[in-house]
């Protein structure tokens, strides 16, 4: 399949089809790349680069290699499936931040090469943005103004979303991220990477009450987020271990942990809705696909409708990517093409 978008690169989009646009996010270690039409994901290629579980993290430089050798092979995958033709679209969405610099530029590049050769529109996405609109393939009747609860390895934030481009930040965490609580708390518990993951399957057979640990700003008027103080109590009270630690023990301060976080989470949510007497919410990010979490919302906020991305839309990929860049083309945004990628860019 290398050759097959050189193949069928040349001419333009056809004029009066319905709307097909490209999608394409290497924002960190996902290659993913996926094709909407009218709203509908016609087809979602994911490759998660499995080569960074050895060093416990993601490694920038051979993210940046694996993108750039899996893009041209994902793109005709995903064009493939989808029954498309290149010359059948109508614009290429990208994400161009935030997100690691080469992997970002990876993306950006071959999507700009891809939309000059054949004469269609580019589209930069903000990869939060599209996190965001995600929750609108879960549940298209969704309706502004909602409360997002945006929760990933990077960002712990509280939007109010009133249409799109129209988002007031209501709140966002002082230090650690709570995907990156999760992930320094599973490399303190010796566990694997990702550490969400690891983290919740560990806590199904803990007791969530074995361990109080602390849970910052809970009671409090504020809708920020600490979880700096959390990590540091996970680590003096794994001193006491001394190394040694049973499967039991493991299980219970798992499920300890992972309970601070989702109370701190739940609550602060509760907040937001109550403060803006706003009636729904989404959440987005990574860490929207806790089990744990959606329970606890949803035993949480009964009387309120609160929607959640679809599993396979909750970590990066690009059906929210293409979803969002079918809205902006829509909506007449395109982008120009000596745009740049921007590895800290904000929602807002």
């Amino acid at each position: 399949m290398a050759g097959f978008i050189a193949a069928q690169c040349g001419i333009g989009g056809n004029e009066g089809s319905p709307l097909i646009v490209l999608g394409i996010e290497t924002s960190c270690d996902e290659t993913a790349a996926a094709v909407c039409r009218d709203g509908n994901i016609l087809s979602s290629i994911i490759s998660s680069q499995e080569i960074h579980k050895a060093f416990g993290g993601v490694v920038p430089e051979l993210a940046s290699r694996e993108h750039e050798r899996l893009l041209n092979e994902l793109v005709g995958k995903a064009l493939q499936d989808a029954g498309v033709a290149l010359t059948d679209l109508q614009g290429i969405a990208v994400t161009h931040g935030p997100g690691l610099a080469g992997t970002l530029l990876t993306g950006v590049c071959f999507s700009k090469g891809l939309s000059q050769g054949l004469g269609i529109p580019f589209i930069a996405i903000n990869h939060l943005e599209a996190h965001i609109f995600a929750n609108f393939l879960a549940d298209p009747t969704l309706e502004y103004p909602f409360i997002c609860l945006l929760v990933s390895g990077g960002h712990t934030q509280l939007w109010q979303v009133d249409g799109l481009g129209k988002y007031r930040l209501l709140g966002e965490t002082r230090d650690d991220a709570a995907g990156e609580a999760f992930d320094k708390g599973a490399r303190i518990l010796g566990l694997g990477y990702p550490g969400g993951p690891e983290i919740e399957k560990r806590a199904k057979n803990g007791n969530p009450e074995a361990v109080q640990f602390p849970r910052s700003f809970l009671n409090s008027d504020t809708m920020e987020f600490s979880f700096s103080g959390l990590k540091t109590s996970l680590l003096y009270y794994m001193d006491r271990f001394a190394g040694e630690v049973s499967e039991q023990a493991l299980a219970d301060v798992a499920a300890s942990y992972q309970a601070a976080i989702i109370d701190v989470l739940t609550e602060k949510l509760s907040l937001a809705l109550e403060r803006t007497n706003i009636r729904s919410a989404v959440i987005a990010g990574g860490v929207a696909a806790n089990r744990a979490l959606r329970r606890k919302i949803a035993k949480r906020l009964p009387d309120k409708k609160v929607v959640f991305p679809d599993l396979i839309h909750c970590t990066d990929n690009a059906a929210m990517v293409a979803y969002l860049g079918e809205m902006k083309l829509n909506d007449g945004q395109v982008s120009p093409l000596d745009i740049d990628i921007v590895p800290n860019l904000k929602l807002s």
